[in-house]
């Protein structure tokens, strides 16, 4: 069965769509500073102002569909994590191949009582966004034992 992320992420989401728009400002006064010390360019100023607005408002219109079509589905031979609605990405991750499982959570995250589940292999870590730190501790407690299980039976 494929479960879906807490409802929480879609704050999370906003928050950074929010962080985005702030940097992008801080990019368009540096801009305008520099435009006002040495003449820089006003389309550089333009195209700053038009990220500011338009990279923020993709980031928001895009939640709903973001948050629709994150999944993941842990069974006994694999952890599948699939996203995307135009773009889809479906990662099998098998479970033989799993060497660590690493929670964390920056202040947002925890703020919200979520972590992001990092599943490790030799050449690559995948992540699950954000799930709640209960689901975080048995998702990593059940990826652990079921790699250790694999292991054992090779």
């Amino acid at each position: 069965m494929e479960e879906h992320l807490p409802q929480q992420i879609k704050q999370v989401w906003r928050i950074g769509a929010g962080l985005s728009l702030l940097w992008w400002l801080a990019v368009t006064i540096g801009l305008l500073v520099a435009n006002h010390l040495w003449h820089w360019p006003l389309w550089l100023i333009a195209i700053s102002l038009g990220m500011a607005l338009l990279h923020p408002a993709i980031e928001l219109a895009l939640i709903p569909y973001r948050y629709a079509f994150w999944r993941f589905r842990i069974t006994d031979t694999a952890v599948y994590l699939k996203e995307g609605a135009v773009f889809q990405k479906e990662t099998a991750i098998p479970i033989r191949r799993i060497q660590n499982v690493t929670l964390e959570a920056g202040p947002i995250l925890r703020a919200h009582g979520l972590q992001e589940v990092q599943i490790q292999t030799a050449s690559t870590t995948d992540s699950l966004a954000g799930v709640t730190t209960a689901v975080a501790n048995q998702l990593r407690d059940r990826i652990l034992a079921l790699a250790k299980e694999a292991r054992d039976d090779a």
